[in-house]
């Protein structure tokens, strides 16, 4: 994976990056709801609000990030390309004015929708074992990214995928139930026996095109 990634640094995307702020839709500002399937599924139990509850590991008493405190984004000019596969940096902003960590993996889907509404397109990402989780502390107004890998539809039969045009990811912050949406188109494939996402944790900065998840 880590060739698989470095080969990314060969092509790039020509998209710009686009964005949504947590909890609400972009266009109604509507709550938004948990979702479900395989690292699509929002955490059992909420997190704690920012200054309370369990503190991220190896950052002492800091707080996780709260979904509502982040700004979600996809950097398609940083999107890298290897053999089958595109790599997109998802990126985390902290709007919050204190600073908050964040450890583990993100939940990432293809949905029908930016809102509480959405429909999970096709099977949810898995998350890539192969990459460490490290603690990443983010100041206000710090980013830290995690790489989704999105293997092309048109590998699989349209038999097996099921093809469709997905413009939204879902994407649910390390620990948290509230869901940001970011709007991006995809091909997708709508059949839950097709695994088109992966995703690596989380680490510090914006994702670069060419670096090591």
């Amino acid at each position: 994976m880590v060739a698989a990634v470095a080969a990314a640094g060969l092509l790039a995307g020509c998209a710009s990056a686009t964005s949504s702020q947590a909890g609400s839709s972009p266009a109604t500002g509507k709550s938004t709801q948990p979702a479900q399937g395989q690292g699509g599924t929002a955490p059992a139990s909420p997190a704690s609000p920012a200054g309370t509850g369990a503190a991220v590991p190896g950052l002492g008493r800091l707080a996780p990030c709260q979904a509502s405190t982040l700004k979600v984004t996809v950097n398609a000019t940083q999107t890298g390309v290897a053999v089958g596969s595109s790599y997109y940096p998802v990126d985390f902003t902290n709007t919050a004015s204190a600073p908050c960590g964040l450890y583990g993996y993100p939940g990432v889907s293809f949905v029908t929708s930016g809102d509480g509404a959405a429909q999970q397109i096709g099977a949810a990402a898995q998350q890539n074992a192969g990459f460490g989780k490290v603690a990443v502390r983010l100041a206000a107004g710090g980013v830290a990214h995690a790489w989704l890998q999105v293997s092309q539809a048109g590998n699989y039969p349209s038999t097996t995928c099921q093809p469709v045009t997905a413009h939204w990811l879902r994407v649910y912050a390390p620990g948290q139930t509230q869901a940001l949406y970011v709007s991006q188109t995809f091909s997708a494939c709508s059949s839950d026996g097709v695994q088109l996402l992966t995703v690596m944790p989380v680490r510090p900065g914006q994702g670069v095109q060419g670096s090591t998840p």
